[in-house]
C-alpha cells in the first residue's frame, strides 16, 4: 500500500532513505522505481528530479551505508583503529544485507565512500604501512569483513541459536557417516557458551597480528 504524500518537499537524501528501507525489506531486487515511488507515496516521475536511475540510486545507497560505518580513530593507534573500523562494518552489514556484495561495485562513489578510504589509507600511512603492505591490508582486511558479513548473511539459522540449529543438523543426518562433523558439532558446537560471532574476532585477530609482524619486518628491513 502507498504511503500518504508528506507537505515536505522531496529530496535526495529522502529518496535515499527511502530506497535504504525498501533494500533492506526486500533485497536490491526489490527496490525499483516503482517500488520506490510506492514507499515515498509520489508517482515515478517525480523521482527522476533526484535520481536518474536505478544505478544512481545504488550508487547513492552505498553511499549511505559507508556512512554509517564509523572511520577509523584519528587518535588511535593504527591497530585499535582498524579493530574498531572492523567492527563497525560488521555491526552495518548486519542491519543491510543487500549491502556486503555491492559496497566495492561502484564506478561513481560517493563522498562517504571517498572519505572512508581515504581515512582506512591515512591510519594504515600513520602506522608506517608502506604503499604496498597497506594495499596488502586493505584488501585483506576487506575481504574478511565483507566475507564474513556475507556468511551470516548467508547461514540457515540464527547465529544467536546456534546451538538449536545444531541439534537439529545432527539429528538430520547418520552420525556415523560423517563422524568427524558429528564429533565437532557435539563436542564444540554445542558446548557451553560456544558463540559463532566469535569467530569474527579471532579471525580478525590473527590478521592484525600478521600484518604487525609484515610491518615490523618492513621497517627492520
Amino acid at each position: 500500500m502507498a504511503k500518504q504524500a508528506t507537505q515536505a518537499p522531496l529530496n535526495r537524501d529522502k529518496v535515499l532513505a527511502a530506497a535504504v528501507g525498501v533494500a533492506d525489506a526486500g533485497g536490491l531486487a526489490a527496490l525499483t522505481i516503482r517500488s520506490l515511488a510506492q514507499e515515498l507515496g509520489v508517482k515515478p516521475m517525480s523521482l527522476y528530479h533526484h535520481v536518474p536511475n536505478k544505478e544512481a540510486i545504488i550508487d547513492g545507497i552505498v553511499d549511505v551505508v559507508f556512512a554509517e560505518i564509523d572511520l577509523p580513530p584519528a587518535d588511535a593507534d593504527w591497530r585499535t583503529a582498524l579493530h574498531h573500523r572492523a567492527h563497525s562494518a560488521r555491526s552495518v552489514l548486519r542491519r543491510h544485507p543487500w549491502a556486503t556484495a555491492v559496497m566495492e561495485s561502484r564506478a561513481h562513489p560517493g563522498p562517504a565512500t571517498l572519505r572512508h578510504h581515504d581515512a582506512v589509507i591515512a591510519t594504515l600511512r600513520r602506522g608506517g604501512f608502506p604503499f604496498a603492505l597497506a594495499a596488502h591490508a586493505y584488501a585483506l582486511l576487506d575481504s574478511y569483513v565483507y566475507g564474513f558479513a556475507l556468511t551470516e548473511t548467508a547461514l540457515p539459522f540464527d547465529p544467536q541459536d546456534a546451538a538449536g540449529a545444531a541439534e537439529e543438523f545432527l539429528a538430520a543426518f547418520p552420525a556415523d557417516a560423517y563422524p568427524h562433523l558429528a564429533e565437532f558439532t557435539r563436542e564444540h558446537v554445542l558446548a557451553p557458551g560456544y558463540d559463532h560471532g566469535a569467530e569474527f574476532d579471532y579471525g580478525l585477530e590473527l590478521i592484525l597480528d600478521g600484518l604487525a609482524r609484515r610491518l615490523a619486518a618492513a621497517r627492520a628491513g
